[in-house]
């Protein structure tokens, strides 16, 4: 608790080498924002459809298989050592 002084927020001036950083972080960024052109987008999409098709041969066909993201908690993954200790504790308590 409070002895009755309010705390205020002291916000301190950002230092040189912050300020340096910062800077050199905003100069890296523009230069990334300035190399995503409509041109690389075709050339990056016209990659990707490349590599999708160069490894077509190595896809699984969906149909034949049954596959679940969430399998409502049937395949549970272990307990950690550590929530186990804890899970010990309470039980004897």
């Amino acid at each position: 608790m409070e002895s009755g002084l309010e705390r205020k927020a002291i916000i301190v001036e950002e230092s040189e080498k912050t300020k340096k950083a910062r800077a050199k972080l905003n100069q890296k960024l523009k230069a990334i924002d300035e190399k995503i052109t409509s041109e690389a987008l075709k050339k990056k999409r016209a990659a990707i459809h490349g590599w999708i098709a160069r490894n077509a041969s190595y896809r699984i066909v969906l149909r034949e298989k049954s596959i679940s993201l969430f399998d409502e908690n049937q395949n549970t993954a272990k307990l950690s050592e550590k929530v186990t200790k804890v899970a010990e504790q309470i039980r004897k308590e």
